[in-house]
Formats: C-alpha cells, structure tokens, sequence
C-alpha cells in the first residue's frame, strides 16, 4: 500500500475523490499480489467475469444445469449454483481436473473465497455440494469426496438486517427529478420496493399484466420462492407507475413495465439489482450511505417490516406480505429496532412472578 500511495498519491486522492480509473487498478493489481503471497490464490472478488470452461467442464456443466432444471430449481439457483459450478470446475482444472480433486484442492478453492460474507461463502459451498452429488451421481468421482467439503454454517438469525431511517427514505424520494423519464422510473421503482416490500428482481419483472387497475391489486410471482403474492396497490404507487408508463418511459415492445433509458433499450438484465439507482439518488439528497451497513435495495424491504413490526402488525401477516414461506424468516426483523428490543428487556429490579417474570 506505501509503494502504490508513492506511485499515484492513492490515499490523498482518495480522501479529496478525484481518483483516476489507472489509481484504482494500481490498488487492484496490489491487492491481488498480496492476497497471492498470503492465500497462494487470487481472490474471486477481483474477477469481474469468470472464465468460461471448455471441453470436457463445459459437457459437464452443461449437463448440471439441466439436472437442476430437471429438479424443478429457482431461476435464480439455477443461475447462482451455474456461477459457482464454473468458477469451481475451471479452478479444479487447473489442478487435475475431478478426477484429481481431493481435500487440498478443495481447501485451496475455499482459500479463494476469503474476503466474502459467511453468507456468501455458505452459498457458494451449497453450489460445490450440489455439482459434486450431480458428479458422484454421473460417476465422475467418488462418493466420499463430499465428507471432504467443508461445512459452513451462517444462520439468518446472527444477522442484524440493515435498515433506513423514515426520514432517509422521505429525502431520497424527494430528491428525485420527477420532471424527466429516469425519475420518473427511479421513484416508482423505489415506493414499490419501499412500501409494497418487493425484490428488485420482482421489480425488474413486473409486467403490464402483473397490474389490475380496476381491483387496485398487483399480483407478483416471486422469483425466489415461486410463490403468487397479491398486493394491494397504494394510491401513491399506483399514480407513480402510471405517470412513468404515460409520461416517461421509452417507445419498447418488450412486456417488463420498467427499462433501461440508454441503447439498446430493453429490460434490466437479471445481473442488475439497482442498486445504483437507490445511491445516485442518496447522494443527491445527502443521505449518507455507510460503508460498514449494507444499504442497497433490498434494504428498504428491510425497512418495511421493520416498522411494520414496530407498528404492531402481526409477524404472521408481514409474512404474508414479504412473501416469506416461513415466519422464522420475518422474526430476525425484530433485532433491527432498538424500540422493538426495548420491549422485551427485562426489568432486573421487579419482583419475581410479577410482570417482567411472565
């Protein structure tokens, strides 16, 4: 870092936010020097794309992908699981190919991943685990080879889910320029995410037929579960999506409701969780994005049944409007308010078998 901050001036640059796309490469190809001589690996975090595999690891995960298809797997499974089954089959090529995998190969796959949440890593293991049941299944190794897989347990429950504050929220929608097409997209696609609680991924989705006008409703099949969900559609959502379809958004065949406003136009890609939208607009109204919180989209959904639960609505009934299958999912929200904590301290200084006791 002393010798990349002597070469370009890094750190002072970077406190005064002028640096140059080269300033951030020089860091990037240090960082990845350093993490060679500490893990004996470079890191995953610094691939923007992965390298495709060819011959015999593209047969076999051309084959994997129809076994999760065939097993009836999420769109976005098959897609996380087919990810990491390339980066996994092209990291295992270098070293032997399956024929040759063993716990070292696999501790040094593990060592690539450092630097990622457990979450993440959890995931991604999930991914190896299921290539490799497909493999021992095709006889391309041994059955044993999965107790060599490490196990990685993150629980949803030793999580703090990140949240706004109503006031953040009030400021970014109205910082945003109603006036011009973006805008118009940009604050309806965040009341439906900040007040119906929905996935940017069902956002990104959301067709015309999805809306019933009459009925005041909006039906979304949720992309994660697979479950229908119908919602009812506020005033204020409502009026913001029709002043973006009527005033704003761009000449397009194409039956998603949102797109992009840049050539070629089009739907989002399913890469694309818009989170770029939520910080432009942050900025623009001054609200401080933390480095330390997650802050994206998906927060705002956070937020939601967060001060659902604050305002005494069932757990049972945010369940049912966050579309979660199980109201153990929605319980972790209870951790995100200090209000809601508050409730269930106990009194230290109350008499046993009074209030606090029960």
């Amino acid at each position: 870092m002393a010798w990349v901050d002597d070469a370009c001036g890094f750190f002072a640059r970077e406190r005064a936010g002028t640096l140059r796309q080269t300033d951030v490469y020089l860091f990037r190809v240090a960082s990845m020097l350093d993490d060679f001589a500490v893990h004996g690996a470079v890191l995953r975090r610094y691939s923007r794309s992965v390298d495709k595999v060819t011959g015999d690891g593209a047969r076999i995960l051309a084959r994997f992908h129809a076994s999760l298809r065939a097993a009836g797997r999420s769109v976005s499974t098959q897609r996380t699981y087919g990810t990491t089954a390339e980066e996994f089959l092209g990291f295992v090529d270098t070293r032997g190919g399956l024929s040759q995998l063993n716990v070292a190969v696999l501790d040094a796959f593990v060592a690539t991943l450092s630097g990622y949440q457990v979450k993440t890593v959890e995931q991604k293991m999930c991914a190896v685990r299921s290539l490799l049941r497909f493999a021992a299944a095709d006889g391309l190794v041994d059955a044993a080879v999965l107790d060599l897989v490490p196990a990685v347990r993150g629980s949803r429950q030793t999580r703090i889910p990140s949240v706004w504050d109503a006031r953040d929220v009030a400021r970014v929608l109205e910082a945003i320029d109603r006036d011009n097409p973006c805008g118009k997209r940009d604050y309806a696609i965040i009341l439906l995410i900040a007040t119906l609680g929905l996935r940017s991924v069902d956002v990104r989705r959301l067709e015309f037929a999805d809306f019933d006008w009459p009925g005041n409703r909006l039906t979304v099949v949720q992309a994660k579960t697979g479950h229908r969900v119908e919602l009812p559609l506020l005033r204020q959502v409502g009026w913001a999506v029709i002043d973006y379809i009527q005033h704003g958004r761009p000449d397009c065949d194409c039956p998603q409701v949102f797109v992009r406003h840049v050539a070629p136009i089009g739907p989002f890609s399913d890469q694309d969780h818009l989170h770029q939208i939520l910080v432009k607009h942050a900025r623009v109204a001054h609200v401080r994005i933390s480095e330390q919180r997650r802050h994206g989209m998906h927060s705002l959904r956070h937020t939601l049944a967060t001060r659902l639960m604050e305002g005494g609505t069932p757990v049972e009934q945010i369940a049912d409007i966050l579309g979660h299958q199980s109201v153990e999912s929605t319980g972790v929200y209870l951790k995100s308010s200090l209000a809601l904590l508050a409730r269930c301290a106990l009194d230290p200084d109350a008499p046993a078998g009074g209030e606090a006791s029960r």
